[in-house]
């Protein structure tokens, strides 16, 4: 049996979700990957692939335009551009980590593409629905084309009891939380704002 490395990145994840509930990574892809998965969004954007985000699950999913506003894309697992691959084996190899280091059982994932037109938000809400509790982390990946100023807006805000966090899409940054824990919303943009989002789920029982 080959021995366990220890990977600094994944544990200081796992230290920021254990004393904060959320992680924020600046470097968990690198360039040339975030570079690739812009240009594959922005690809599936212009041929019409993306349809207006609605919120609940399938049993209750509703378009409520006065609570979110983003289009989304969902990404087929079984029918993966090898820029998608590349995305999902870095996911499989975080998810392995945690799973072996905080038995965190996590058994699926699902993510989706997402574009938020200038003047969309998503109103303060929680990852998870009354139906259904797999929800375990929550992830997304920003893939904006430049730093992002304070005044483009889109910020994602995560509220705590006695604070409010602001974190900014920059480019490649991604942001680990607790879905069943933390409320969150995206403010309003007035640049268009590219991410990739999902969440890594226990099976649903």
């Amino acid at each position: 049996m080959s021995e366990f490395e220890l990977n600094p990145k994944y544990e200081k994840v796992i230290t920021d979700l254990l004393e904060q509930q959320f992680s924020i990574v600046d470097d968990f892809f690198d360039f040339n990957e975030i570079e690739d998965l812009r240009a594959l969004l922005l690809e599936k954007y212009n041929e019409d692939e993306f349809r207006k985000a609605a919120i609940g699950n399938q049993f209750s999913e509703q378009i409520v335009k006065s609570i979110r506003g983003d289009f989304i894309s969902w990404i087929d697992e079984n029918n993966l551009s090898q820029t998608e691959e590349v995305f999902f084996n870095k996911i499989d190899k975080f998810v392995n980590y945690m799973n072996r280091t905080c038995f965190l059982g996590i058994q699926e994932k699902e993510f989706h593409y997402a574009v938020y037109p200038k003047g969309t938000f998503y109103k303060r809400h929680l990852d998870t629905f009354q139906n259904d509790d797999s929800r375990k982390l929550s992830v997304v990946c920003y893939l904006n084309d430049e730093d992002w100023k304070p005044e483009y807006g889109g910020e994602l805000v995560i509220f705590k009891p006695l604070e409010e966090i602001k974190v900014y899409p920059l480019k490649g940054r991604v942001v680990i939380f607790e879905s069943q824990v933390l409320e969150h919303e995206v403010r309003q943009v007035e640049q268009m704002r590219l991410s990739i989002t999902g969440w890594l789920k226990t099976r649903k029982l």
